[in-house]
């Protein structure tokens, strides 16, 4: 198959008149926290969405979707939370284009003043008009105007996307565009909703609509794309498509998101860098010795382990096995390396710590690594510090974050462990004993359980305590740091009562530990959710209407 790139000549109409602004930056739209966080499983409390928004922007994203706020109370107040605190990106909350939608994103990107954003969007493909929405073409122009100008009483920057714009008729998708900017958009988003589009069709189709709508051409609105990944093409149509007009792409860290995924960040920032020559010298504002801490950070916070072999930020991104790789890289490290590993992050980690180092030296570290943190939590993390301290010689960086992961969970543990033992071998029934506090009522409750593993013997006991049975849909276990007493995190997927899979996840020196940790994670989270449906239950109820 042979991919063809429509290269905009310098003399162009559009290439000369575009957009009035920096036509020649790509701005990067991080939609970790709303598309991102769609993936089966990767669901993220406020907290740690907090963390990695204020990670987002020390990365130098220009646009940070921070949620879908009308969904949940809790997506609204992160989405609040995050436009009060973190600065210089602009702050975007997603609405379908239903007033109650754009009033709810209106409100929650209020704190973020001339930063905030509303991305308002509207299925228009055929399929999607006759089969989802069951609208007439008129109906849909009538409702895209509606929503661009009732986000605008709330904010001045708009944008809006056509869903499924790549299966959408071009006619009608250029009336669409021209509508919407006319409105107050300021941004359109062309979205291949379903992976669909294969890059020479997605690239002449952003250019096509350069050519048939004036008001791109004109700068009265730039071109977005935002591209999904189930054929494997969701780079590659949003570089096709920056190469013939787009200067927004909508991507997401690790490339996480809905079934295969999203348009991957840190690859199409170092595919612009690393091939300037290829894309007319675009420019991005990301600080790329920040993409790999950003990859990690959202991998932990998410539960989405990235594969080894993962472009970029993967750990055999930079590895090189075969002897005749490993002698040219001695020779000139340009004859098998397209980029310097140090430009995304990758290097030596700072001198470590040990547990003879002080409070002041650890909050220290921790500020170097970005965290903000209150004198309680970090009163917490030096105490584990300090236990870790006892165990192993040092402690690293990843550790650190580790520990700090710990404290960024917003739910409240209803149970926590007390104590744990457990014995096993290769000719005896493992076995486990598990002693859990109840935090309300306060109680002490001890159980002892058997199993095919330490592992397995410590959840059944956990789950005689707590009165549920976790379906253990993944399991997944990562050394977080070197050597061999390094800290193994433990990152499990329950599923309770035929619910949705909850994420937990823990670490420790002690693999057991941790996985019994990881676990009872799992079951604070589920129950933790479980009273907030029954509270608002009883609250709609009540009063007959819903919260």
């Amino acid at each position: 198959m042979r991919w063809v790139f429509f290269l905009l000549d310098s003399a162009d109409t559009m290439e000369t008149n575009a957009m009035n602004r920096d036509d020649r930056r790509v701005r990067i739209f991080d939609t970790t926290l709303r598309d991102g966080e769609q993936c089966p499983g990767a669901s993220m409390s406020p907290r740690e969405k907090l963390e990695i928004a204020r990670q987002l922007a020390r990365l130098g994203v220009d646009i940070i979707e921070a949620g879908f706020p009308v969904i949940s109370a809790g997506d609204f107040g992160a989405v609040e939370t995050i436009a009060r605190q973190v600065r210089g990106p602009i702050i975007a909350g997603l609405a379908r284009c239903v007033p109650k939608d754009i009033d709810a994103a209106g409100a929650a990107v209020k704190p973020a003043g001339r930063r905030g954003r509303i991305h308002v969007f509207l299925a228009t493909s055929k399929i999607h008009r006759e089969y989802k929405l069951g609208k007439a073409e008129d109906e849909i122009l009538r409702l895209a105007v509606e929503g661009v100008r009732r986000a605008r009483q709330w904010v001045e920057d708009v944008e809006f996307s056509p869903e499924d714009a790549s299966r959408t008729e071009r006619d009608f998708l250029v009336q669409v565009c021209r509508a919407v900017v006319a409105a107050g958009a300021h941004t359109v988003n062309i979205p291949d909703t379903v992976g669909y589009a294969t890059p020479d069709e997605f690239g002449a189709l952003i250019r096509y609509l350069y050519e048939q709508v004036p008001e791109f051409a004109r700068g009265e609105a730039i071109i977005s794309v935002h591209c999904h990944n189930d054929l494997g093409l969701a780079v590659a149509n949003s570089l096709a498509a920056v190469r013939n007009g787009a200067r927004q792409v909508e991507c997401t860290v690790n490339g996480i998101g809905e079934r295969a995924g999203n348009a991957a960040l840190e690859e199409i920032v170092m595919a612009l860098k690393t091939r300037a020559d290829a894309f007319g010298r675009l420019t991005t504002r990301i600080r790329t010795r920040e993409l790999l801490k950003t990859s990690r950070l959202v991998s932990r916070l998410s539960g989405m382990i990235v594969q080894r072999n993962k472009a970029i930020v993967g750990e055999n991104a930079f590895a090189h096995s075969s002897g005749i790789h490993q002698d040219g890289i001695l020779k000139r490290r340009e004859t098998y390396e397209i980029m310097d590993p140090r430009d995304v992050g990758w290097g030596q980690t700072e001198l470590p710590l040990t547990k003879h180092s002080g409070r002041h030296a650890v909050s220290a570290r921790l500020r170097h690594l970005g965290f903000r943190l209150s004198d309680r939590d970090l009163d917490e993390i030096f105490a584990k510090f300090k236990d870790i301290g006892d165990k192993k010689k040092f402690v690293y960086d990843e550790d650190l974050i580790a520990l700090v992961e710990g404290r960024l969970d917003d739910v409240p543990p209803t149970w926590t462990l007390d104590y744990l033992g457990f014995s096993s071998g290769n000719h005896a029934i493992p076995t486990a004993t598990v002693r859990l506090r109840r935090t309300t009522p306060t109680s002490v409750v001890q159980e002892a359980g058997t199993g095919d593993g330490p592992v397995h013997a410590a959840i059944r006991a956990i789950d005689r305590i707590v009165g549920l049975e976790g379906e253990l849909l993944e399991y997944g276990l990562r050394a977080v740091s070197q050597g061999t007493d390094a800290l193994g995190e433990v990152v499990v997927k329950v599923r309770f009562d035929r619910g949705e899979p909850v994420v937990g996840r823990a670490s420790s020196t002690d693999v057991v530990e941790a996985s019994a940790r990881a676990y009872l994670s799992a079951v604070n989270r589920y129950l933790y959710g479980r009273a907030a449906t029954s509270r608002r239950t009883r609250r709609r109820n009540g009063n007959g209407t819903p919260l």
